[in-house]
């Protein structure tokens, strides 16, 4: 049998079920910036800060960056970090069979200081945290999977990432990894094509069950 090595998660929407706070956050925003492009918010899902202020923040709209950086890093910071359900169950249960876990987020240091601070437990889940400052090209990229992978000196086949949004599939299809997608963000029908697996939530998710999955890939 293979052994499978490493476990990689994205952080919003993956370990934490903060989605719908960024949605209001960011339908705030929209509405303000763009009122003439209802529903904004729902298109930007899973896209980095640098993708949506390149696409549409640019130009006549450049000045409202700076606006909407203080707003986000003063949101973020009294956020609910809500852990999506049977996370901490089921993360305990893979270091227990020897899986290294590292989280693999386009969140910079900032943000992730606030997750500390209402987490203090966090740091404690995972053997490594990368965040944006630890890459040099964003989700779909493949890159921050495969520098999460060498981390522990691993090869794709031998990792395992959990993603919801549609570039952090993409970049764990193209990392050539085994991908778990959540359905916290978007429904399943939408990310089954980029996704090796659908999971609603971690409550009826196991070891051994992903292994099985795992091992026929």
């Amino acid at each position: 049998m293979k052994q499978l090595k490493v476990a990689l998660f994205d952080l919003d929407g993956v370990v934490f079920d903060t989605e719908p706070q960024y949605t209001i956050f960011w339908g705030k925003q929209c509405r303000e910036f763009h009122p003439e492009h209802p529903g904004l918010e729902l298109e930007i899902k899973g896209q980095t800060l640098t993708q949506i202020y390149d696409r549409w923040f640019s130009g006549d709209l450049e000045y409202a960056r700076d606006i909407i950086t203080k707003r986000l890093d003063a949101y973020e910071a009294t956020m609910d970090y809500v852990y999506v359900e049977g996370f901490e169950t089921f993360i305990a249960e893979l270091r227990s069979y020897g899986v290294k876990t590292a989280v693999v987020t386009s969140s910079n240091k900032a943000k992730m200081e606030s997750v500390y601070q209402h987490r203090p437990e966090f740091k404690q889940l995972f053997d490594a945290i990368l965040t944006s400052e630890d890459f040099s090209e964003s989700k779909p990229s493949p890159d921050c999977y495969l520098r999460g992978a060498a981390r522990f000196g691993a090869a794709p086949s031998e990792c395992i990432v959990f993603e919801d949004s549609f570039n952090g599939l993409r970049s764990g299809r193209a990392a050539g990894m085994f991908v778990v997608g959540l359905v916290t963000t978007n429904p399943k029908e939408s990310i089954a094509e980029l996704s090796d697996c659908q999971i609603a939530d971690y409550t009826n998710f196991n070891y051994k069950q992903l292994n099985e999955l795992w091992q026929v890939i």
